[in-house]
């Protein structure tokens, strides 16, 4: 501290000292700083704090000459307030009371007993239930990318690394972490925004010190058999996120005992922009709702639906995995048996949470009493996996385990009901310890003994004066009047001489006293003891109950993803390592769900001459819809999941690519269209033969010539060059030429129809080109008035009679041939230059533009 520091500091009261000095080690955290039956904040922190719970921010006396802001929250109440807190990004330091008042010359000592950050919190009330509570940390070298990821309340520890920017921001939109730690030295201007991202200083991603603190975590010499060694990059993140999940915590972390590595070739690559558009499970409104997690998510833990939702992010290529967790929906379909695994899944709780708070000692005694329930379960989960002839259910069964002398234990130690904290005891059933029944019998029971002791000493005695009383400076007594006091016994002490009697002690009363006065503050000292006795016990078998909570949560997927096959009428797909792509009667399974009427299902076919499907066809036809519903199919697939389809093959693809819709980048300082050729530039640069890509719209961001210009190169770089499974829709009718000069390439419509003026979505997909676009009758639905409709219909009529469309080189109006015009009379160049192109529709100017082109040639 600096002499000028100091010198305020001085001028300060001494609690405020404390404070501030206290407060200078958290320079970014709100300080929690303990006051009696309060938590009070002060200064910057007040205001701030006072502003993001919206309560009053008031001043408590003054110090240095000024008033000090401050506000503050109950003791009791704090959980609430800190949940408000984290889930806005802030991080809290609680400073608590470790002194005794009582002994203490000035301030009581506080000190910081732990750091509540978004992405260190282990508390129930500060966690969504059914989402991963990610903390990240990020480290670089060459553009190689270090990912390391912490779950610390469930104790999931992952590395992966990522080659370039968009692979980690693919990876950063896939993990959504809730706090961000990144090496200072990068500069990563896209991540800056995120809420929870925090720069760290670069020393302390270093390899060396990441290799000692994670071997010293997991007991190990070195990382070899975790298989993530060669991870340099990742190790020197994982070291950093380690460390500073200590640090927050301020204990040990033995529930966190390995760490996996993710190879992203082992996954199917989804980046950021068709996470988003295929809307896992945030719609792109920002909500859960209409989403595919919406539909799946009927897990009957939080644990299944945080694993649930895992999946559905990170999508396998694995075919061995895929087709065991099929073969054990198709067991569990048998029979109906997912039904009473279902029903008994309900009796489980969140076992990877409580176990992680039994980890840092934090469990409450409500946590052990929903562990003690949910280990009564697991052996019947484990009889109903036995029954069934299933090697995975059979492997789930093997990790379940059982555990009947914790579940006794737990079972005989808590009450049924137990109150919320240890600090107010009653957690400790009767019968369980002999001392602590003493105890509180003594404590509860004091009054009885008392009057069983004054009758059996007056008739011991023949003393009709005695009687036992008790006061607050001498304790417990027995009474006898001064006429009577000689006859008392040679064992009784005297302790009080009154002008009318004397009073005595015995060594039965002394005892008694000595137990009775401290016996309930013993009985809850000795309560608290034997809790922390229940939690190093579940410690001491930590391992094998987290692969329990592993498996029940795995069950609960497969379990989950079975009743759905019943109830949204999925079929089982045939998955291959290669080869076609074909659905039969595919469905959207989100639009389906919220639809009155019954979906058109459609039917999709990928082969080697057949890699792109040319879309046309009116707005609200179903393209969109048509699309996604393809690219959900394939990733259900690669989950291991049953899709909406009447029948499917599917082969392991690489990479599922969207382009899909755009808006601008305000903070990124890129327009529609920037965004739109960004996305489009990706998959150009990074798609294969085995991905699969959805384009839609490309090039509707600019003029009609450059748009239509660069949708045509982009479709022919995918069919010819790239050759993935595409799905191009476009409403410039020209592309429907591709076919005629690369037979891999196929148009097909929706269909729709008019009726009385009114057009009839029939949503069905047919082979060949749309005839129409009907953009005026979609702008009449969307409420267009009457009278823009009708000039809408006189303007289109004119430029229809303007420039009517003309065949080049022989071809159809339909499918000009865009690259071989043939020469046109010079007379007509000056009249095709009078006409204004926004004026025309797109496949009326493309042919003005050729015929412009030849004419100047000749």
């Amino acid at each position: 501290m600096s002499s000028a520091t100091a010198s305020r500091q001085e001028q300060h009261t001494p609690m405020m000292q404390q404070y501030l000095k206290i407060k200078a080690e958290h320079p970014r955290e709100l300080v929690f700083y303990r006051m009696g039956d309060f938590y009070e904040l002060f200064f910057d922190d007040a205001k701030k704090a006072a502003e993001l719970l919206d309560i009053t921010l008031t001043a408590r006396g003054k110090s240095a000459g000024e008033p000090i802001p401050m506000c503050g929250v109950p003791f009791h109440a704090a959980e609430s307030y800190l949940a408000r807190l984290v889930r806005k990004g802030q991080s809290v330091a609680i400073a608590e009371q470790i002194g005794d008042p009582a002994t203490s010359k000035g301030p009581v000592d506080r000190q910081v007993v732990r750091v509540v950050t978004p992405g260190t919190v282990s508390d129930e009330a500060l966690l969504e239930a059914r989402r991963d509570n990610l903390l990240v940390a990020v480290h670089a070298h060459n553009n190689i990318f270090g990912i390391a990821c912490l779950d610390i309340s469930s104790g999931r520890f992952v590395v992966l690394e990522a080659d370039g920017e968009d692979a980690l921001l693919a990876e950063i939109q896939r993990l959504n972490p809730v706090e961000l730690l990144v090496n200072e030295s990068l500069s990563l201007s896209r991540l800056e925004s995120r809420s929870g991202f925090r720069r760290c200083p670069p020393w302390e991603f270093e390899l060396e010190t990441a290799n000692r603190l994670l071997n010293q975590q997991f007991g190990t010499k070195d990382l070899q058999g975790f298989g993530c060694s060669e991870l340099t990059v990742a190790l020197g993140a994982a070291g950093c996120l380690l460390q500073y999940a200590r640090e927050t915590q301020r204990t040990d972390l033995p529930h966190i005992r390995g760490i996996q590595h993710e190879n992203r070739s082992d996954s199917v690559a989804i980046d950021a922009a068709t996470r988003r558009n295929l809307e896992l499970d945030i719609n792109l409104n920002g909500s859960e709702d209409n989403t595919l997690y919406s539909v799946l998510g009927t897990t009957r833990t939080s644990m299944g639906g945080r694993l649930l939702r895992r999946w559905l992010h990170r999508p396998l290529r694995d075919l061995h995995t895929l087709q065991g967790r099929q073969q054990s929906i198709a067991s569990l379909l048998q029979d109906f048996r997912f039904d009473p695994v279902r029903e008994e899944l309900k009796q489980i709780g969140d076992m990877e949470r409580i176990l992680a708070r039994v980890a840092l000692r934090s469990a409450r005694p409500r946590d052990l009493t929903r562990l003690c329930r949910s280990l009564t379960a697991v052996p019947t989960l484990v009889s109903q996996l036995r029954a069934i002839d299933n090697q995975h259910l059979q492997e789930l069964a093997d990790r379940l385990g059982e555990f009947p002398e914790l579940t006794n234990l737990l079972e005989r130690a808590l009450v049924d009901n137990p109150p919320m904290v240890i600090r107010d005891g009653g957690v400790i059933a009767p019968g369980f310890d002999a001392e602590l029944d003493e105890l509180r019998d003594i404590s509860t029971n004091a009054g009885d003994f008392l009057v069983q002791l004054e009758t059996r000493e007056r008739e011991r005695t023949g003393l009709s004066t005695l009687k036992v009383g008790y006061n607050r400076v001498h304790g417990y007594y027995i009474e006898i009047s001064r006429s009577q006091a000689t006859d008392a016994p040679v064992e009784y002490t005297r302790r009080q001489t009154l002008k009318n009697a004397e009073r005595f002690i015995t060594p039965e009363l002394k005892e008694f006293e000595d137990k009775a006065l401290s016996s309930k503050s013993r009985a809850l000292s000795r309560e608290k003891g034997l809790y922390e006795d229940l939690l190093e016990t579940l410690n001491e078998a930590l391992l094998p109950l987290q692969t329990c909570a592993e498996a029940v949560a795995e069950l609960d997927v497969l379990a989950t993803l079975t009743e759905r096959a019943i109830a949204l009428d999925l079929c089982q797909p045939e998955l291959m390592a290669e080869g076609e792509i074909h659905i039969e009667g595919g469905r959207h399974p989100v639009v389906e769900s919220v639809l009155e009427s019954p979906f058109i299902a459609n039917d999709t076919r990928f082969d080697a001459q057949r890699r792109m499907l040319v879309i046309t066809g009116p707005n609200m036809g179903g393209k969109s819809t048509y699309m996604r519903q393809t690219a959900l199919i394939v990733l259900l697939a690669h989950i291991g999941s049953f899709v909406p389809a009447k029948a499917a093959r599917i082969p392991m693809v690489d990479q599922i690519f969207t382009r899909i819709g755009s808006s601008d980048d305000l903070a990124g300082g890129r327009s529609t269209f920037m965004v739109e050729m960004t996305e489009t530039a990706n998959i150009l640069n990074n798609a294969t033969e085995r991905s699969l890509v959805l384009m839609d719209e490309v090039g509707r961001g600019t003029s009609t010539f450059d748009g239509l210009s660069l949708a045509w190169a982009c479709a022919v770089r995918l069919v010819e060059e790239v050759r993935a499974f595409t799905l191009f829709a476009t409403h410039y009718f020209e592309l429907t030429a591709l076919p005629e000069q690369y037979p891999t390439a196929v148009n097909v419509h929706l269909d729709a129809t008019e009726h009385e003026d009114h057009i009839v979505f029939l949503h069905a997909v047919q082979d060949g080109p749309a005839n129409q676009s009907y953009g005026l009758q979609v702008a009449k639905l969307a409420g267009i008035p009457p009278s823009v409709i009708q000039n809408a219909r006189r303007k289109l009529a004119q430029l229809e009679q303007k420039v009517s469309p003309v065949p080049v080189n022989g071809a159809s109006p339909a499918q000009p041939d865009l690259f071989s015009a043939a020469p046109e009379p010079s007379p007509a160049l000056e009249a095709l230059k009078e006409l204004d192109p926004d004026d025309l529709s797109p496949r009326q100017a493309l042919d003005v533009l050729y015929r412009l082109k030849t004419l100047e040639k000749s």
